[in-house]
């Protein structure tokens, strides 16, 4: 039985989606759930990108046992040096360094020719071995390069030291049949090939990123690049618990696994989710809400009957649970701290704290705790950063009739202190929110997007909110948890308003690496 490696990118790749932007507590709770998981190797940022990007790099490093954390650099010394920084703690150091080698990238992007491409990822990769024990090379768009030529810079850059080599398909251009040739041909090709791992990464771009993995796993890929949820940039990178659950149920045709722990998928997919507000589709394969609902009456037939009528898949196989009433406002503190650590979080006496007053005052209001409610309750502490100070909401109160005009008046605690309270008009309570808010806030806050969903099911279920906001031009996501969909609203935008904070000021610090 083949081992397939797993190299998630949810928080480098995954993170360029559009709107996305995750803090760094966030970054550290997912890395701790696709730890659970059990991903060999997790990509945690792009060093290079920023201060903030670095730190987050080097935290999850040293927070990370079980999984190799690696970092991605462009192919010069900068980027690498900055790598270093990041992963030097780790116990076996792992680099990702990449540079483009299709006709098109290289006379548009790079304004280099083939001989210069190739001297300089062979130059990036000596000087990364210098550091890291593994460096992995990638031919970005290498689905359009020219293959003699791929077979030329392959040949050369695993001279120098490359130990993984990786074969994108960065505009997700190729058919399964292609790109699985490809990967043949480099192995049939490259002289050298031997003893290194190849690797696939897949972009969704003609809805062919999952059908285009298992091609190349056909073909000799080792090693598979994807995201939870099928989250990235543009239409996204191929979804991890696709390729996953596809070679457990079809291990009679591919003859290889993963390891990935599958009953961790469902709630690895929840809080990839909830912190990226990138609300999982109901059709979604394999974690949509839909993945096990049979509306048809001849399906529902079936599957009463026997259930592999019409279900290949099982609930329980990606840890799906019962929305069951799990705990109540008798329960006390040590039964709220073992449904916490059963559920995957590990927090600290004071967020435990924090956590358990919260899931208090929910339990005095609502008939039914539900384990997706404490999910949302420990997620939301978890990931709250108080190292920098913040607007915290004081109180609010929304007046709303059809024959009124609706009127919201909000009082602020602003992060020097000051109590501050306003009120403003809207053509619907939200609005009328979010321009009391605007009112408070010092700086320009404009709403980009918004969105809302139910926490479970039931007329007594917590509402969450996303948005986007652009506040003093700088974009940010927000979100905020309430059983009150207009105190989840306001908690959600002045979220987003503390995350550009919270990100200016970590900019603007000295980070000791």
């Amino acid at each position: 039985m083949r081992k397939i490696e797993v190299f998630d990118t949810t928080l480098r790749d995954g993170e360029q989606s559009a709107g996305v932007n995750l803090n760094t507590l966030e970054k550290v709770e997912i890395a701790r759930q696709l730890e659970r998981l059990g991903v060999d190797i997790m990509e945690a940022g792009f060093p290079a990108a920023s201060k903030g990007d670095l730190q987050a790099v080097k935290m999850i490093a040293e927070t990370i046992k079980n999984s190799s954390v690696t970092g991605l650099a462009r192919a010069n010394e900068k980027d690498i040096d900055a790598a270093w920084e990041a992963l030097k703690g780790t116990s076996e150091p792992r680099l990702h360094v990449f540079l483009a080698t299709s006709p098109i990238h290289m006379t548009y992007k790079l304004k280099m020719t083939t001989d210069q491409v190739l001297d300089t990822a062979v130059a990036a990769v000596k000087y990364a071995k210098k550091t890291f024990a593994h460096v992995q090379w990638s031919a970005e768009d290498a689905c359009r390069s020219d293959k003699q030529f791929l077979v030329r810079i392959i040949t050369e850059v695993i001279k120098a030291g490359a130990t993984v080599i990786n074969l994108p398909d960065t505009v997700g251009y190729r058919a399964p049949e292609e790109y699985g040739s490809l990967f043949r041909f480099i192995k049939e090709n490259v002289p050298n090939i031997e003893g290194v791992k190849l690797s696939a990464h897949c972009h969704n771009d003609l809805g062919m990123a999952t059908a285009n993995t298992l091609a190349a796993i056909e073909n000799g890929a080792d090693q598979i690049e994807g995201t939870i949820n099928a989250i990235g940039e543009r239409a996204g990178n191929t979804g991890l618990e696709e390729i996953a659950v596809a070679l457990h149920i079809r291990n009679d045709f591919y003859q290889a696994n993963t390891g990935l722990k599958l009953d961790e998928i469902k709630r690895t997919s929840n809080l990839v989710s909830k912190l990226t507000g990138m609300i999982v589709p109901s059709n979604k394969s394999v974690v949509g809400n839909n993945a096990f609902a049979h509306e048809s009456g001849i399906h529902q037939d079936g599957v009463l009957k026997q259930k592999t009528t019409y279900e290949i898949i099982t609930p329980e196989l990606i840890g799906v649970t019962s929305n069951r009433l799990v705990l109540g406002k008798h329960s006390g503190r040590h039964a709220f701290k073992n449904k916490a650590v059963e559920i995957g979080f590990e927090l600290t006496d004071q967020k435990l704290n924090q956590a358990f007053t919260t899931f208090k005052d929910l339990a005095d209001k609502k008939k039914e705790v539900t384990e997706d409610d404490i999910f949302a309750i420990l997620t939301n502490t978890q990931t709250e950063a108080k190292d920098v100070k913040e607007y915290e909401l004081k109180s609010l109160q929304v007046q709303y009739g059809m024959d009124n005009i609706p009127t919201a008046t909000i009082a602020v605690v602003k992060p020097d202190g000051e109590y501050l309270q306003e009120a403003a008009t809207g053509s619907g309570s939200v609005e009328a929110i979010y321009n009391t808010i605007e009112k408070l806030v010092e700086g320009s806050a404009v709403l980009l997007d918004y969105k809302i969903h139910s926490v479970g099911g039931g007329r007594d279920a917590l509402a969450e909110v996303f948005v986007q906001v652009k506040y003093n031009e700088i974009e940010s996501s927000g979100r905020g948890t309430a059983q009150d969909v207009l105190e989840a609203s306001a908690r959600a935008y002045i979220n987003g308003v503390n995350r550009v904070r919270s990100s200016h000021e970590l900019k603007t610090k000295k980070v000791t690496v």
